[in-house]
């Protein structure tokens, strides 16, 4: 069943039903909230700047861009990108920029952080450096929000991209990060299903052992506005039939919307398994800082990284106190 608030276009009349995806739906929400001021890393590549100015001219942010000023007006003059309205900071190389985009959104002038042709980890450097930061008390982690074709539900996976072997007390905080996610742009309570390789508890796979205690954290309330279970197997977090099969009865088995995967290389495998094998869509966002930031590939599509933008703009209004109804 899809979530609440999200489902497809109904007919008119004797038209044809017209299915709207996952994505678009989360574009048109963002539009319903105020745009956010967006700080954009480095954007020295015609797909950084470009889905930059495509996000402002659909109406979900005001960029702020900050790199070497005559390599961005390059760029933008090459591809006939025009940047004219939009402010620009002058910095002299990817990691000037890195520190300066930090700087700017702890001083206030930035709702959210856009990954532009630099390395990830530059950028993440600065973001988490000691006292110049913007690190929280919650470890920071990584989002990748699904279109798959095939599932009804819009997917969370995490962590895929930041986190390589978290412990019990890192896993506590990227479920809270992607449940947190989850509620504030408007999906309701997610159902997340900690993933193993097995759906039982043994001291042979040690990844069991943590799902099941990220379970009982649940239970005592150190995390809070989801239903959790675990350890799940894919196919019995995914797929209600598999659930039957191995006789497990949850409110989470076989429609699970957040999926918790026990390590990195687990997660991105997965991630691009169903980006490559089931032509899904993902979106991105690193949480857990002081604002989202928004986290792109060179291979992305323009819809993938328009749905990515409007992640971040529904949460950074979330946090702000603006009110989201729906991402319908």
């Amino acid at each position: 069943m899809p979530e609440a608030g999200l489902s497809s276009a109904t007919s008119v009349g004797s038209a044809p039903q017209i299915p709207i995806s996952k994505y678009e739906r989360l574009i048109a929400a963002a539009k319903r909230v105020p745009k956010a001021k967006a700080v954009v890393v480095h954007p020295c590549d015609e797909t950084s700047l470009r889905g930059a100015v495509e996000a402002a001219q659909a109406g979900l942010i005001e960029p702020l861009l900050v790199g070497p000023e005559a390599k961005i007006r390059n760029v933008a003059r090459e591809q006939k990108i025009d940047i004219a309205k939009f402010e620009l900071i002058d910095a002299a190389h990817s990691h000037a920029a890195a520190a300066k985009a930090v700087e700017l959104v702890r001083a206030g002038q930035g709702d959210l952080l856009m990954k532009g042709s630099l390395h990830t980890d530059e950028l993440m450097r600065e973001v988490t450096a000691s006292g110049t930061g913007l690190r929280t008390e919650r470890r920071i982690s990584h989002v990748f929000v699904m279109d798959v074709p095939t599932y009804a539900e819009t997917l969370f996976i995490t962590d895929a991209a930041i986190n390589i072997f978290p412990d019990l007390d890192a896993k506590r905080d990227i479920v809270q990060n992607a449940v947190d996610l989850f509620t504030a742009i408007g999906f309701g309570t997610p159902r997340v299903a900690i993933l193993s390789a097995v759906e039982t508890v043994t001291s042979k796979i040690p990844a069991t052992i943590e799902a099941a205690a990220l379970c009982k954290m649940a239970d005592r309330g150190q995390i809070t506005g989801g239903i959790l279970d675990g350890p799940l197997a894919f196919d019995n977090a995914i797929d209600p039939q598999a659930a039957r099969i191995k006789g497990i009865q949850s409110a989470v088995a076989g429609r699970a919307q957040i999926l918790v995967v026990p390590d990195l290389e687990a997660g991105n495998m997965l991630a691009k398994n169903l980006i490559y094998l089931a032509k899904a869509d993902s979106a991105g966002l690193v949480l857990g800082a002081r604002v989202p930031i928004v986290l792109t590939s060179r291979a992305d599509s323009v819809r993938s990284r328009m749905a990515s933008c409007a992640v971040a703009v529904l949460y950074a209004a979330a946090r702000r106190g603006a009110a989201i109804v729906s991402a319908a």
